[in-house]
């Protein structure tokens, strides 16, 4: 039996099925060090360095096998039991596997069910490989947001994918809510210069070999142009030797997995060429740090850039120019949006989504 002070805030059990602190472990992050006003958080997910990273700014984490590599089975008991033991007022899923898990381990529970989309792209099979697999995933989708009690989508475009291909309930609001980013005590002073920075996972839809050839043609104009590519994944062997066959060896440096804010505060300009983002953090920190951003027209992209830095990614001379005309000039890169949300904003948000699904049951 557990027992609850009658004076404890409600508590919302986050359900996040990666360990890793990158995507949407940064947007776990945020959110656990701000706090979502009224609300006691407990984070369950798979250890790793992120439940090590919560813990260490103060957390209540819960650990277990919640992921794909231990089954659906498995996932499903690790929630389910948490859920018996806390019995959280809400219940939040994070990204798909979690979101149809959790779903499934809260049937007869009356914990609330809330959810936030972070990436769902409109073409299927960016994340599903096949005509198939698409189509099972979004009957399982639709099916399990028929128990959801809230839908929150990190940009207008994520909404707009979710009601055409899951089809929530009408009864079922879908909220917008961006990541929030906060400003920098001190904004960087910037200088003109022509250290191109890509962060992003080494995999084909982030077309990082497109951005390769686009800097070849960069190097050709401005010799003294460098890159730093961040990240890893399957495709770096593969990008490493696209690089050398281009003569890029000297100019390209792979660091792996790093924090993104020291590699953005000694850049000029960020290049994310991906098949589809939804509100991406890299373009968010490029921006409040003072750092140019080129990006295809894609998902959320246009919600966060001008349509001036935006770019096919097979236009290698367009991104090579655009790359240049910020790195050599600081005053046309792209900066914040007006009214963007910093963390507690976006926190406050969460907790509006809470109250009203409080005050539905």
């Amino acid at each position: 039996m557990v027992l609850t002070r009658p004076d404890a805030p409600p508590t919302a059990l986050w359900v996040v099925p990666v360990g890793d602190v990158a995507g949407v472990g940064r947007h776990v992050l945020d959110v656990v060090e701000v706090g979502v006003p009224g609300h006691r958080l407990v984070v369950l997910l798979p250890p790793g360095p992120l439940a090590d990273r919560l813990r260490a700014v103060g957390a209540a984490v819960a650990t277990a096998p919640v992921g794909p590599e231990r089954g659906i089975r498995e996932s499903v008991a690790a929630v389910r039991h948490t859920v018996r033991a806390l019995r959280p007022a809400i219940t939040h899923s994070h990204l798909s596997w979690a979101d149809v898990v959790t779903a499934v381990a809260t049937v007869g529970s009356p914990t609330a069910l809330v959810t936030t989309e972070h990436g769902i792209a409109v073409d299927d099979l960016v994340y599903h490989g096949t005509v198939l697999r698409a189509r099972l995933k979004a009957l399982a989708h639709t099916a399990r947001l028929r128990r959801a009690d809230a839908v929150i989508a990190v940009a207008d475009s994520t909404a707009s994918t979710v009601q055409a291909k899951w089809h929530p309930s009408r009864t079922t609001p879908v909220r917008v809510i961006r990541n929030g980013v906060d400003p920098l005590p001190e904004p960087p002073r910037r200088g003109p210069g022509l250290h191109v920075v890509s962060i992003a996972r080494l995999a084909p839809e982030k077309r990082v070999d497109h951005l390769l050839r686009s800097f070849a043609l960069l190097r050709g104009m401005h010799p003294d142009a460098r890159l730093t590519v961040a990240g890893s994944g399957p495709e770096e062997a593969a990008l490493r030797d696209l690089g050398d066959d281009l003569g890029l060896g000297e100019a390209t440096t792979f660091v792996g997995h790093v924090d993104p804010g020291p590699l953005l505060d000694a850049a000029d300009v960020l290049v994310q060429l991906s098949v589809w983002e939804n509100c991406s953090y890299s373009l968010l920190d490029a921006l409040v740090h003072g750092v140019g951003a080129v990006a295809t027209p894609v998902g959320g992209n246009p919600e966060i850039l001008p349509a001036a830095a935006m770019v096919a990614h097979d236009d290698h001379a367009r991104v090579a120019r655009l790359v240049a005309d910020q790195g050599l000039d600081p005053a046309v890169r792209p900066t914040l949006p007006a009214g963007w949300p910093d963390r507690a904003a976006m926190c406050a948000e969460v907790a509006e989504v809470y109250r009203a699904v409080a005050g539905r049951s």
